[in-house]
């Protein structure tokens, strides 16, 4: 199976809430190439004995990601019109050929039987990935912003989603900790989206700067050494080179990217801040 589109980018999209790439442009996107190399970020191309090797890690991916969205679609008893659309969105962004959609509309239909194998997928996908914790982490970030799409999460989807953390030997201490700074991160990008359309409600600076320091999972007590030290480590869980390695096609590494740019955003935010 060929991952040819966009997935990345659409990834990205879904992830991120919004085209954030298009609104700090070029400038963030400087930013993170003379971060990476600040950070002395060094990792290997290729983590693979064959191309076999990285395709069933690129398969397994694909099918637990939408298989498992449709499975935590399902797990408060309704598959509502707003999950559905998610869905559809996401497969849009990601700008599948007509093949590639059918098959991810497939694999949610899937997930949503009552006979699902959630357990023998999870198995699949741990024996595929689970040597590559990030690409487990990246799993994991996007089934929550799946739940949380709404602006909140229903008390059966987070039970599913503790469930599926422990199968794949994720931490509930990791979990909680990938899901305060996603919550951070869609406030912090929503402001900002909220403040580009003149919003009656906009942005405040002290909720943006709040949120800036939960992106970076940090406080304003921390010194600024700690801080850079927090941003840097983001950095370095979502280097586009890095997921490389761990087995993402280069066509994806858009997903990094919109990632990285929405971390140095918030630290470049603190950073002003803490000018004045």
């Amino acid at each position: 199976m060929k991952w040819k589109g966009k997935i990345l980018g659409g990834m990205a999209g879904f992830a991120m809430g919004g085209p954030v790439g298009a609104i700090f442009g070029s400038l963030i996107g400087h930013s993170i190439d003379n971060s990476s190399t600040n950070a002395n970020f060094s990792f290997t191309v290729n983590n693979f004995a064959n191309s076999e090797e990285k395709q069933r890690v690129q398969d397994a991916f694909f099918t637990a990601t939408f298989s498992v969205m449709g499975h935590l679609a399902k797990a408060d008893g309704i598959v509502s019109k707003a999950e559905i659309n998610l869905a559809n969105q996401v497969m849009t962004q990601m700008q599948l050929s007509p093949d590639m959609r059918t098959k991810a509309i497939h694999l949610f239909q899937e997930g949503k039987e009552s006979d699902f194998p959630l357990t023998q997928t999870l198995n699949n996908f741990q024996q595929q990935c689970g040597s590559h914790k990030h690409l487990l982490y990246m799993f994991l970030e996007i089934q929550l912003q799946a739940a949380l799409a709404d602006g909140g999460m229903h008390s059966k989807e987070e039970a599913l989603l503790l469930k599926i953390c422990a199968q794949l030997a994720i931490s509930s201490v990791q979990y909680q900790r990938i899901k305060r700074r996603l919550q951070a991160q869609q406030r912090f990008q929503q402001g900002y989206q909220k403040q580009q359309g003149n919003s009656r409600q906009p942005y405040q600076s002290r909720n943006k700067l709040k949120d800036a320091y939960e992106v970076l999972e940090v406080k304003s007590s921390n010194t600024d050494a700690e801080i850079k030290k927090s941003y840097r480590l983001l950095l370095s869980e979502h280097h586009p080179d890095k997921l490389l390695a761990k087995g993402l096609p280069e066509e994806m590494m858009t997903l990094a990217k919109e990632k990285t740019q929405e971390i140095t955003k918030a630290y470049e935010t603190i950073k002003e801040a803490r000018k004045h």
